[in-house]
């Protein structure tokens, strides 16, 4: 009997320690870790406040930033419209833009007749540029009036066939094909701003425009694409006939073509007219279609090897 009341206390004196513990942890746990829902409600309440006041805006604010963001938009807009104003006035003097829309007026057929007119000129007779109510048809529906769609594509052909007969001899290389382009551009402009010159020295008044001039000085690559591909295909030989047969037909096409431009009507009907000044027009007209030999053979010859 008394050992199983010692053994019995025994075991009350012993869970005793389990239970303190127990309340002790319980109580430890809630001072560790604290209750923040509370403070987590109070964020987002404050959040979605401050978020319906970001919606709802203060009015003097709005007031403020719509008419100085309209003044500046309104004040960008004019700006850039006389900009734009400015510099269309201003690249019209130079460049009239307006203009090469005509230039570029052309299609299929014209190019394949103006091909056939520039390297045989001999069989043409009518060399007069058509008018409608005093201004001068599309290319497209004129065969002899100018353009500049093939004086383009002629000198882009040309850089290209340059590159390939310099590619054939191994001597291409970036560098010279950006000389060969180049030159041949700088040298293009230079003989039309020299013809300009020329005109205004013989004070010749003709309707020849700064684009008519550049044109008409750009149908001689046409040659000298022909020459150099003859002279690639078929040899030295061939390069010679072929570019002297196109020689002889851009002096034909630029006699026939500038003589009704340059010359009085008189000398343009082939009579003859005494004068100083018409046998200058005269002289004029002979030394642009003379150039043109020299430099279709001038920019050809060294291609062929």
């Amino acid at each position: 009997m008394d050992y199983s009341a010692t053994q019995k206390g025994f075991r009350q004196r012993k869970l005793q320690p389990n239970v303190r513990n127990t309340s002790m942890d319980g109580s430890d746990g809630s001072l560790l870790f604290e209750d923040t829902s509370g403070c987590g409600s109070q964020t987002s309440q404050q959040r979605n406040q401050h978020s319906g006041y970001e919606a709802a805006g203060f009015p003097g604010q709005s007031m403020l930033v719509d008419p100085m963001s309209n003044l500046a938009m309104a004040y960008g807009s004019s700006l850039a419209s006389q900009g734009k104003e400015m510099m269309d006035k201003n690249l019209d003097r130079f460049i009239p833009i307006s203009k090469l829309k005509y230039y570029f007026a052309v299609d299929t057929v014209y190019v394949g007749k103006k091909l056939g007119l520039l390297v045989f000129p001999y069989m043409h007779e009518n060399w007069e540029v058509s008018y409608q109510q005093d201004t001068p048809v599309a290319p497209r529906f004129d065969v002899n009036a100018p353009d500049l769609y093939i004086p383009a594509m002629g000198f882009i052909t040309y850089v290209l066939v340059a590159g390939l007969a310099l590619g054939t001899q191994d001597r291409f290389t970036p560098e010279l094909l950006g000389v060969q382009a180049s030159s041949a551009l700088v040298w293009l402009i230079m003989e039309v701003l020299a013809v300009l010159l020329s005109l205004y020295l013989v004070t010749v008044s003709t309707d020849l425009t700064t684009i008519d001039l550049l044109a008409f000085s750009g149908y001689k690559y046409v040659g000298m694409i022909i020459g150099v591909v003859a002279g690639l295909m078929f040899g030295r030989l061939a390069y010679y006939l072929s570019l002297l047969w196109c020689c002889a037909a851009i002096f034909v096409f630029m006699t026939r073509t500038l003589r009704l431009k340059l010359l009085s009507e008189v000398a343009a009907e082939g009579r003859l007219v005494r004068g100083a000044r018409n046998q200058l027009r005269m002289y004029l007209t002979m030394s642009i279609a003379a150039a043109q030999p020299i430099f279709m053979y001038w920019f050809t010859y060294h291609l062929i090897r």
